[in-house]
């Protein structure tokens, strides 16, 4: 773990807690999923948000709820185990809101897989891609309708402060969508990395903390303490997914190994290479990243190689390295209370470690 010194929890103890965290959460977002104003709707409905229920509750490692209940609980100063309902409901609803953006992420990406399965557009028919955005669009509502109603103290706040991460959200999904079309020199490392904050980093562990924590009552220095433990680790979670999207084997991340060259993302890795390289193998690096035309596996191989003999990939290892010393030392400054930070400490090292 990050922070062996003060651990509280063993580790049984934590694998214990996060796996109950999880029985928990599949539970209540069945019942979510459960919507009976719906049913007479239509049969072709009905079979689409079966479809969209089976997608939704695919195991996975539902890392954002996770996070948020820990920044109650840290903010509570109270167990995990003692998380009220309202919260969990929130948590849950926090989940749907991810699965939303996943959805639509997959059809912008032209993705294949999504959790070891197929993405949701293509276990649609014909016009799949529209569909999925559709029943994305629905999981949007359902999962505000859920964060307003969840009888959470503060849930308004906490939901408009979720939202207004959701619109930075959006800024870093088109920036990284649009850097795809430039040639590798007119990107810099700087844009890569504001990508990663404004996609990661901020939705996917800083917002959480934050919301969590506003649900429990915690203080502003509590808030801000949180912001900088999700910052740092939320990119390096993004700069070691940097990392798998160019190198990953997709049996074990459950998503298209090679995704991120398959479709011409200008990642960390793929900039630092370029930048350290030498007049010859930038022109080799444009030439690999520039044409969708020439990508196959065999430039994938290519690729990879460029990526790792111009130093990209090692120059990434290093920035995860440090960003994992800037959340281990932000880390150190939370209360320890129950064990919580020790929850809180093994979920952010097993994310920033992970193969998958």
């Amino acid at each position: 773990m990050l922070n062996n010194p003060s651990k509280i929890l063993t580790d049984r103890e934590y694998a214990s807690a996060l796996s109950s965290f999880q029985h928990q959460l599949s539970t209540e977002l069945a019942q979510l999923l459960e919507l009976p104003d719906e049913q007479a709707i239509d049969v072709r409905w009905a079979k689409a948000m079966g479809t969209l229920r089976a997608y939704a509750l695919r195991p996975a490692k539902r890392v954002r709820p996770a996070l948020l209940l820990l920044g109650w609980a840290m903010a509570a100063r109270a167990p995990l185990d003692a998380v009220p309902e309202e919260a969990r409901r929130f948590a849950a609803a926090l989940e749907l809101l991810h699965t939303f953006m996943l959805i639509h992420d997959d059809v912008a990406d032209r993705a294949l897989t999504r959790r070891g399965g197929p993405a949701l557009h293509h276990l649609l028919a014909d016009h799949g891609d529209d569909l999925a955005i559709v029943l994305g669009d629905h999981l949007y509502s359902r999962a505000i309708e859920v964060m307003l109603t969840s009888g959470a103290p503060r849930a308004t706040q906490a939901t408009r402060y979720m939202l207004g991460i959701c619109r930075h959200t959006a800024a870093g999904q088109y920036l990284d969508l649009d850097l795809a079309r430039l040639p590798l020199g007119e990107v810099s490392l700087f844009q890569t990395l504001k990508v990663a904050q404004l996609k990661t980093a901020k939705y996917g562990f800083v917002a959480p903390l934050v919301a969590g924590a506003m649900l429990g009552g915690g203080g502003d220095e509590l808030l801000s303490s949180l912001e900088r433990v999700g910052r740092a680790a939320g990119m390096a979670f993004q700069l070691r997914d940097d990392v798998l999207g160019l190198y990953g084997n997709d049996q074990l991340t459950g998503k298209d190994g090679g995704a991120d060259f398959f479709e011409g993302k200008r990642t960390f890795p793929v900039i630092a290479a370029w930048t350290r390289a030498s007049a010859e193998g930038r022109e080799r690096l444009e030439a690999l990243w520039q044409s969708p035309t020439t990508r196959s596996l065999e430039t994938l191989a290519q690729g990879r190689a460029e990526v790792e003999l111009r130093g990209g990939r090692a120059a990434t290892e290093r920035v995860i390295e440090r960003m994992t010393r800037a959340a281990r030392k932000s880390l150190e400054a939370l209360p320890a209370d129950h064990g919580v930070r020790d929850v809180l400490d093994g979920l952010l090292t097993q994310m920033v470690r992970r193969t998958s």
